[in-house]
Formats: C-alpha cells, sequence, structure tokens
C-alpha cells in the first residue's frame, strides 16, 4: 500500500526526525540516499524500517525488515536533499555513552557545525581513526552531519564527552591551533588530535590536557584553516 498523504502519522514520524528533541525521544535518525541506504543494510545495521518510493526501495538491496512505500509527493515533503532520490533508513542510534580507548583518536571540542562534523567523521574513518569523542559538539545524527559524513558514522565509535574527557583517552593529546609546533616536523606516533570549535578554537581545559601543541603551517596572510581540512591533514600527517 502506497501512502500518499503527507498528514499520515508515519510521515509525520519520519519528518520529525529531522529535530534533535525527536531523534533523542525515538533514539533513532535519517539516513537519506540509495547508496548509504545500500550500505547501511549490506552491514547489517540496525534499522527501523526504510521509507520511500517503490522505485527507490528496490535499488536498496536484500533488506528483510518493514518498509514503508510513499509516494513521490510524499517524500519530497520529508526530504531535505534538494535532489532526493526517494528512499531513508530510520537507524537505530547507538549509545553515545564514552569508553576508554587506547587506539588513535579524535577528541573534538565546541565543532558546531553539522556539515564539519559530518566531514571530520567521514576522514577519520577513511584514515584509521576509528574513535571520537565529542565534546559540546553538534549532533552527529544531524542530517547534514550524517550526510556530509558519506556513510562514514558507520565507521566510527562516538563518544559524548564532558570535562571528564581525560579519563577516556589513553593517549597523549595533541591539540591543533596556529601557534603550535608544525605537524610535518613532529614525530609521526598514536596520538589523540583535539581540534577547536569553528568559533572559539581549543577550550582552556583540552589546552591544558595537551602534551604538544601541533599547527600546520600556512602561507603568510592565510588567517586559518577550516576545521574539517586541518583536521584530515593532521591525521595524516601524524599517522
Amino acid at each position: 500500500m502506497e501512502i500518499t498523504s503527507v498528514s499520515n502519522d508515519t510521515v509525520k514520524r519520519v519528518k520529525k526526525l529531522a529535530l534533535k528533541k525527536y531523534r533523542d525521544e525515538e533514539n533513532a535518525f535519517l539516513l537519506e540516499g540509495v547508496k548509504p541506504v545500500r550500505e547501511a543494510v549490506a552491514c547489517g545495521r540496525e534499522i527501523l524500517f526504510l521509507f520511500g518510493t517503490a522505485a527507490a526501495l528496490e535499488k536498496t538491496g536484500r533488506f528483510g525488515g518493514e518498509t514503508v512505500t510513499v509516494s513521490e509527493r510524499v517524500f519530497a515533503a520529508v526530504s531535505e536533499e534538494k535532489n532526493p532520490e526517494g528512499v531513508l533508513a530510520v537507524v537505530q542510534k547507538p549509545s553515545l555513552a564514552p569508553k576508554a580507548c587506547g587506539g588513535r583518536c579524535l577528541l573534538l571540542d565546541g565543532v558546531r557545525d553539522p556539515g564539519n562534523l559530518g566531514t571530520i567523521v567521514r576522514t577519520a574513518s577513511a584514515a584509521g581513526y576509528k574513535h571520537i569523542y565529542l565534546k559540546d559538539c553538534a549532533d552527529p545524527f544531524n542530517p547534514k552531519a550524517v550526510r556530509a559524513s558519506m556513510s562514514g558514522v558507520f565507521g566510527v565509535t562516538l563518544y559524548e564527552t564532558g570535562e571528564d574527557f581525560a579519563r577516556y583517552i589513553r593517549l597523549p593529546i595533541y591539540a591543533a591551533d596556529m601557534g603550535g609546533e608544525n605537524v610535518f616536523e613532529t614525530e609521526k606516533r598514536s596520538v589523540c588530535i583535539a581540534l577547536g570549535g569553528e568559533a572559539n578554537g581549543l577550550s582552556a581545559s583540552v589546552r591544558a590536557a595537551a602534551e604538544k601543541i601541533v599547527s600546520v603551517p600556512m602561507e603568510t596572510g592565510s588567517e586559518s584553516l577550516n576545521v574539517a581540512v586541518a583536521a584530515g591533514i593532521l591525521m595524516y600527517a601524524l599517522k
């Protein structure tokens, strides 16, 4: 049966998941697009149900769970994409409770832009930094963050932490700051890379916990790098 009304309760439920309040209440988030949904299905993620047009649902691969078929008009009313592909998954959120980690990791300190956060997650997954601690950051399950992560959200483990971050990070912390040591002249080793937010940079507590301050060298006259770009450079420079 195809749903053709935007007033349908399931349609309203999916639309609400664009807001953090309802993601927290439902303990779920949205993953949109044929490729991301196929990857989530293939790797066995906990999908509550698939939602989309009949044609798009056929492209998602073998899925034995619940599917909700809607008209193109209904899907367009729910989607936040400019050119929606017609399918999304409602996915169970993993726990963000912090745990100790001894492998290469990131500490993101006040990264508030969902696009930047998602891009960092994507790069971290590719670079082998599989654990990311989030201190006062954007919601990693914001649709913009999930979209920017390009399924990288499934390749890392995310933790929300506060001022107790040092309890869980078992490696030296190298914090990124423009006044730090040239990262390309720093010894490569397993560390936790800390990056500050777009507006305020590193907090005093993270700066104080850092064993070393490192920077990406820039030409004279350049003020700063985008935090996601800097994160990618630092991850590969120190690996």
